[in-house]
């Protein structure tokens, strides 16, 4: 996977955000830039992303790995982020994300075999009085998930393909 000129330039554009003297600022809209165009980070993008910056890759790897929106392998065409922090674990995220596991026959972390559905668990989105919530492909965010809204969901992005 490879970094082109038209992403290097892309990546010049977010660097020209912020003072001279800090460009590792725009590491993370970069990183962003690089799964728009491969869905997914790689070490050696993320080691282009390093030089490019001017970082060490390390650093750009601590990034990439500490937020759940970077893709650290290939992912169905839907992301599906149930949050399973305290306040959603306390209205049903547990039962949420199980009852995904169910419905898509796939656990955690797994991508379905037709690559429509990746499912996954994240730290909180910030929606506590929503709960449970997910986001789907790190975009869309989606309140009160009852077992008969994540079938509606799973049915309609289904029917989308």
């Amino acid at each position: 996977m490879n970094v082109t000129e038209a992403m290097k330039a892309r990546f010049d554009r977010e660097v020209a955000k912020y003072p001279a003297d800090q460009k590792q600022s725009a590491v993370m809209a970069c990183l962003a830039i690089v799964q728009q165009e491969h869905g997914h980070l790689t070490l050696e993008a993320e080691k282009e992303v390093a030089d490019h910056l001017g970082m060490p890759p390390i650093a750009v790897h601590e990034v990439s790995t500490f937020y759940n929106m970077y893709n650290q392998q290939p992912v169905g065409r839907y992301k599906l982020n149930v949050c399973t922090n305290l306040p959603c674990q306390l209205r049903g995220g547990g039962v949420a994300l199980h009852h995904l596991e169910q419905r898509l026959g796939v656990e955690m972390g797994g991508t379905t075999a037709d690559g429509c559905f990746t499912l996954q668990q994240s730290e909180c989105l910030g929606a506590c009085a929503d709960a449970p919530v997910m986001l789907v492909n790190d975009r869309t965010m989606c309140s009160f998930m009852t077992n008969d809204k994540l079938d509606q969901l799973v049915e309609g992005l289904r029917k989308a393909e």
